[in-house]
């Protein structure tokens, strides 16, 4: 009975999109007809990237940054606190402070070397990417991906990492407390939570776009510390700390 209501509900559904799309009195323009001069993604180019405006709204030469960090920022601080509350639900579940897994088969020279040369390639890519992330594609999700996947590459190498990542705790926490007190200036002195109330600069230029490329470093760390913290508790077991 439930296969035979699950099939129901998705062919309506199923029923209702394709009518929806294909209709031709829908509201859906046909492939190739919409003018795009007139949507709302033409008027955020028009009033962040227009170097003609003599205050360009956040002077981002990445659209998308200004739209995750600026217009879009509340939900950016929502997608953090889901990674928060995910790692949180991986340090109860898996019982954080006890004794790290000992591999049976211990990292030899060979890679422990390459990993410490590996590592900090990537570190530098890592952190370039969600410093440049107004200029450039990337961000602090990718960026704090890319920190995280070094930390495991040096857990997997070294017995002794866990003594470590206590500084990842201190991190993921002070960037996350800050983020929150650069949103909360900008709602009560500008009516705006993340209101870009520093100075856009010159398109193009690393200084440049206000407060997005401090948001982004901030998102960088917090999202880098927060996976490697995860990646730490999956990598523990039972025993006295």
């Amino acid at each position: 009975m439930k296969k035979f209501v699950a099939a129901l509900l998705t062919f309506t559904v199923a029923f209702f999109i394709f009518s929806l799309l294909y209709d031709s009195q829908s509201f859906f323009p046909k492939y190739g007809e919409k003018d795009l001069n007139n949507t709302i993604s033409q008027r955020y180019l028009e009033k962040n990237t227009d170097e003609t405006r003599p205050y360009p709204e956040s002077g981002s030469a990445n659209i998308v940054t200004s739209v995750v960090v600026n217009y879009r920022g509340f939900d950016t601080l929502g997608e953090l606190t889901v990674l928060f509350i995910s790692a949180m639900g991986v340090a109860l579940l898996l019982n954080v402070g006890k004794e790290r897994i000992v591999f049976r088969v211990k990292p030899n020279f060979i890679l422990k070397a390459g990993v410490r040369i590996i590592t900090g390639i990537i570190l530098i890519v890592g952190i370039y990417i969600f410093v440049h992330g107004h200029l450039t594609p990337g961000g602090g999700f990718p960026g704090g991906a890319m920190i995280a996947s070094s930390v495991l590459l040096m857990y997997i190498s070294d017995d002794k990492f866990k003594e470590k990542m206590k500084a990842f705790n201190v991190l993921e926490g002070t960037s996350g407390v800050l983020v929150i007190v650069l949103g909360l200036i900008g709602l009560f002195a500008f009516n705006s939570f993340l209101y870009n109330f520093l100075p856009s600069g010159e398109i193009g230029h690393l200084f440049s776009a206000g407060l997005t490329p401090i948001l982004y470093v901030l998102i960088g760390l917090k999202v880098g510390s927060e996976l490697s913290n995860i990646i730490g508790n999956f990598l523990t077991q039972g025993g006295e700390e």
